[in-house]
């Protein structure tokens, strides 16, 4: 197997006998103009280029000028398991594999993670060509807080998953983000107003860097009726705002609201009484007990 070209400091591509190198290329959100000016080069040198969908690369390439004289072979969420093996044989062997997803960084919610894994575990170079990503778009457009933030990709599918999902992140004081597809979007919406308050701010941005972008912001429910009456179509990432700090003197009555919020959203009570007592640096027992004599006096009410 011949070795792929490296590219100098200078951005141009010179001969090597190197090891085998795994290339992880960032491929344009949106607007092709985007690309990194060195991916052309890249998927012009490259040995092997791996590709989410192979089509849409051609289609990207031939936008670009490229011709891509290595082989090229498809690497989605379908075959990544079975074909990782593959790949890092060739990694191994010397090739230079150059690895690219539909839209933005490799293994951002894309594949690409089990082949970095490997490559890392058999010694063998990972490095990348830095592109556009849809996290950081949507956060710097957003308005909300970037100075600290949590990616937290897709949220479950199944709602009662969904909900808890939420319960458990509902006081991130970290800005969050988020990808959903357009179908849950309302759902999603809805569900987030119940377990992180009505009044929570978001940003929906869809179709960012394309013709049709959109940033939507607004309080959360006023969010979930809008994505519930317009149907927005296209590429959603959501952003929302982190939970405010709360008050340094949390008492066991503090607790138990909480808790019961959580039970409320689905989250086991076991669970719920553990994460509470975390988050307001109280003692486990403690918080159990207060939640105990507040069941045992409700039901004396009833």
């Amino acid at each position: 197997m011949k070795h792929g070209p490296q590219l100098r400091e200078d951005g141009r591509v010179a001969n090597s006998t190197a090891d085998g190198v795994l290339v992880l290329a960032g491929t344009p959100i949106g607007d092709v103009g985007d690309a990194p000016p060195r991916l052309a080069a890249e998927l012009a040198a490259a040995d092997v280029v791996a590709a989410e969908d192979t089509r849409r690369l051609l289609r990207l390439a031939s936008s670009l000028g490229v011709t891509i004289a290595g082989r090229l072979v498809s690497y989605f969420e379908g075959n990544e398991s079975a074909r990782t093996p593959e790949l890092l044989t060739a990694l191994t062997d010397g090739a230079r594999v150059v690895l690219v997803t539909d839209a933005g960084m490799p293994s951002v919610s894309d594949p690409g993670y089990r082949l970095v894994a490997a490559a890392v575990e058999a010694g063998v170079r990972v490095t990348s060509v830095p592109g556009p990503s849809a996290v950081l778009t949507a956060l710097a457009v957003s308005g909300l807080p970037v100075d600290r933030f949590c990616f937290e990709g897709f949220p479950p599918r199944r709602p009662g998953e969904r909900s808890r999902a939420f319960a458990a992140l509902a006081d991130e004081p970290r800005t969050l983000v988020f990808f959903e597809s357009r179908h849950r979007l309302a759902d999603t919406l809805t569900a987030m107003a119940a377990a992180f308050g009505a009044d929570r701010a978001a940003a929906v941005c869809r179709e960012l860097t394309k013709t049709h972008e959109e940033v939507k912001r607004g309080p959360l429910s006023s969010l979930a009726e809008w994505a519930a009456e317009d149907g927005p179509l296209g590429e959603i990432t959501l952003v929302v705002e982190g939970a405010p700090p709360r008050s340094a003197t949390a008492t066991a009555a503090d607790a138990v609201e909480l808790v019961v919020e959580r039970e409320a959203a689905g989250v086991r009570r076991k669970e719920a009484i553990a994460d509470v007592a975390r988050e307001l640096g109280l003692p486990k027992r403690e918080v159990y007990a207060a939640v105990v004599a507040a069941k045992a006096a409700d039901d004396v009410a009833d």
